[in-house]
């Protein structure tokens, strides 16, 4: 049977890796399923993305060991490559988005849409398309996006071409993709919510993920509406967001009384129905906590017209978290007396323990704010060799030499959770700063002379 021909645009952390699992779906007599096209900017980024993935290597530094082995996997099958040319998309029965679609924001720090970028990828798609083809959108949009921008993009790029409209499918299922050890198994692991703007799309975006993620362990789940497919991603990560916001008081809370709230916590989870309750930490990274829920207050004025939910809760949670850092900076202010001229060893710069995607880190507005201050920063990531959003270099390696007034863990890497770590950190006499519950309890035992300072913890 002939295969189906799938392009994804956008190559970054989503688009790269969903393009590899959709080139290793296989059927039941082990052969693949389409041949996949990935499609991203002729900039620099793009091009150099482009070429690794070309030569089975992911694009983005990852633990995931199945993630690694899937790559190279293409190079093996033929049926996956990259390049920057849009006409791929001509050929394409399947179209994936899966580019980002950012917030801004004004002089007073307010959220606001600009879907300049993304209109002019759909305007790229609807270039090139057929008629006939299937669009889904993975990418994480406002509520109202594929009803109110992209399906009238696409239909006026068609109408243009002198084409027929009425035949193009659009849907939208959003990822759930999670980087780390698990990046290749959240994508074909994992439940998938989806819809499409009519029932015909619904079938089509139902029959091509069937082919992709395990439904027999992990069945799709159908929802009624683009509208509703959109808002249960914002309401995910907004849910989420919200809940780490709420622990941050508690943390200074168990800080002054002299408790441990991660203890406090696990006993918490013990109850199903809190065993989701979040902690506090350094602060919420990566590139959708740190923007998503400002989504639904955005297009309720911006694409509904409205002007009557103002997501109260959505949007003090991202300032609060956007705070977090500056909590810990301060707390290390009072500790040393003041941080200008102290030199201080930032160790994590990533947003997440073993991974290497440094949008929207913590660390960024930490390491801001204390080089502002004249603070003397020194910043090593074992998963980060160029951190363009601080502009900041970076240690290729743990320096030998912990001569420092305080060393601030940001980020529970594998690589900072030994005894052998410990130890080398114990012959320092700096501060040691566990911002973000990195240290175990054996490690802790180990520096039990040194001075140390913890968020959440008073009992130390």
């Amino acid at each position: 049977m002939k295969r189906q021909t799938v392009c994804i645009q956008g190559l970054g952390f989503v688009g790269a890796a969903m393009a590899v699992a959709v080139a290793n779906a296989k059927d039941s007599k082990d052969e693949y399923y389409f041949d996949v096209t990935g499609i991203d900017l002729a900039n620099k980024a793009g091009i150099e993305k482009v070429r690794m993935l070309n030569k089975g290597t992911f694009p983005f530094e990852t633990t995931d060991k199945a993630l690694q082995t899937a790559v190279k996997n293409t190079l093996k099958s033929k049926n996956f490559k990259a390049g920057v040319d849009p006409e791929a998309f001509s050929k394409a029965d399947v179209v994936l988005i899966d580019i980002n679609l950012d917030v801004y924001y004004d002089k007073q720090q307010e959220p606001y849409l600009n879907l300049d970028a993304f209109k002019r990828a759909l305007k790229t798609i609807g270039q090139h398309i057929k008629p006939d083809a299937l669009v889904i959108v993975e990418t994480t949009v406002p509520p109202g996006t594929c009803e109110k921008v992209v399906k009238p993009a696409l239909e006026s790029e068609l109408k243009k071409r002198k084409l027929p409209a009425n035949k193009l499918k659009i849907a939208h299922s959003y990822e759930r993709v999670m980087p780390g050890d698990e990046y290749y198994n959240s994508i074909i692991n994992y439940w998938r919510v989806y819809s499409g703007i009519d029932e015909v799309s619904s079938k089509a975006c139902r029959d091509f993920l069937s082919k992709i993620v395990n439904v027999k362990d992990y069945p799709l789940v159908k929802l009624g509406s683009t509208n509703a497919s959109e808002t249960a991603k914002v309401l995910e990560n907004s849910y989420r967001a919200t809940n780490i916001a709420f622990m941050e008081e508690w943390g200074r809370f168990a800080e002054d009384i002299g408790i441990n709230l991660f203890e406090v916590v696990n006993a918490v989870r013990k109850r199903p129905t809190h065993s989701n309750i979040r902690q506090p930490g350094f602060g919420v990274g990566g590139y959708c906590l740190t923007k998503d829920p400002y989504f639904a207050k955005l297009a309720t004025k911006e694409l509904f017209g409205l002007n009557n939910h103002d997501f109260e809760f959505s949007s003090k949670a991202v300032k609060l978290n956007n705070k977090m850092p500056l909590v810990s900076l301060n707390k290390l202010k009072k500790a040393l007396g003041g941080i200008s001229g102290k030199k201080i060893l930032l160790l994590g710069v990533s947003y997440k323990q073993d991974v290497g995607d440094t949008r929207y880190s913590p660390s960024e507005i930490f390491a801001k704010e204390a080089l502002k201050q004249g603070a003397r920063l020194t910043c090593y990531d074992p998963l980060v060799n160029v951190w363009p959003e601080a502009n900041v270099k970076l240690l290729n390696k743990l320096p030998l030499n912990l001569n420092f007034n305080a060393i601030v863990l940001t980020v529970a890497h594998s690589e900072f959770l030994s005894a052998r770590f410990a130890k080398k950190l114990s012959m320092s006499k700096a501060v040691i700063f566990d911002t973000n519950n990195v240290l175990r309890e054996e490690q802790i035992k180990i520096l039990k002379n040194n001075k140390l300072m913890f968020i959440g913890r008073g009992d130390l």
